[in-house]
């Protein structure tokens, strides 16, 4: 069996943490990620994201550099392939929407999963809000594995599903798949993970980049992955994050995935994300 941490013993600190819900999420207040003392508090930061899959902070005030800087705390960043290569800082994905350029991220996703090392996590920052509606939700998949039957976790925990990024980003790229795919290969993972800190487990397919289920005739592999994919629809294991200018989200990739709600339209929304580079997804028995 995979070795679990107790994670109300992460130690958060002297940070003031809100949780959201029993399931996911916190606000974290009186934190100015920009300042110079930041690396500091980073021990805090850190297990506070590992207890809540996602924290979440307002109110800052920082530059496209502060933004690299702070994440580089976590680790190696990753530079997206839908980043202009003439952008003068390739770590920062921008997405902006608005008039000409309707929101279509909302499905749940986890980020770049079709990476053979896909990203320990997100940070994003709100630079234009629109006045209402543009919220993000996010789901935690480790209770999602945790509701499934014993029977269904042991059948899952076998299987390996194909993840590829010609499902999103041909049509965005304007590249064909076959282009795509000379760059970043079809990748695959298992469908249950195991948390690399945490050693939980979590279900780790999703709508935006898993393709098929290997050993399953497409009409299984179909229907398993739709019941999979069901799973971050439960209320009861997800928050919601009603953004602000300058507030940030960050998200442990590799337990949760987010829906971006693209309801906003003609509105504008401008949010600028730096990923942190993660590890090959694998399981533990």
């Amino acid at each position: 069996m995979a070795t679990v941490i107790d994670k109300s013993g992460l130690d958060t600190g002297a940070l003031d943490v809100q949780p959201m819900t029993p399931a996911i999420g916190a606000e974290i207040y009186g934190v100015d990620l920009g300042a110079d003392d930041i690396a500091e508090r980073i021990p805090e930061i850190r297990a506070a994201l590992l207890r809540y899959g996602v924290i979440f902070f307002r109110d800052q005030q920082l530059t496209q550099e502060q933004h690299i800087a702070f994440a580089r705390h976590f680790g190696e960043l990753e530079i997206h392939p839908a980043t202009p290569k003439s952008q003068a800082n390739p770590e920062v994905l921008r997405i902006a929407h608005g008039p000409d350029s309707r929101g279509s991220e909302n499905n749940w996703h986890s980020d770049v999963t079709w990476r053979e090392c896909p990203s320990l996590g997100s940070i994003l920052y709100a630079r234009e809000v629109p006045p209402v509606g543009g919220d993000t939700l996010f789901a935690n998949m480790h209770l999602a594995y945790e509701r499934l039957s014993e029977q269904m976790q042991r059948f899952c925990e076998g299987l390996t599903a194909v993840h590829d990024i010609a499902r999103v980003f041909a049509k965005r790229l304007g590249k064909s798949v076959e282009e795509l795919h000379e760059k970043y290969p079809p990748m695959r993972h298992p469908v249950i993970r195991t948390h690399p800190e945490t050693g939980e487990r979590a279900i780790y397919v999703n709508t935006g980049f898993t393709s098929h289920i290997e050993g399953l005739s497409k009409t299984e592999s179909d229907w398993l992955l739709q019941h999979l994919y069901a799973t971050a629809m439960d209320v009861e294991i997800q928050c919601r994050f009603r953004w602000r200018e300058n507030s940030i989200a960050f998200w442990d990739n590799r337990v949760c995935q987010h829906l971006a709600v693209s309801d906003y339209f003609p509105a504008r929304r401008v949010m600028e994300r730096v990923t942190i580079a993660g590890d090959r997804p694998f399981f533990t028995p």
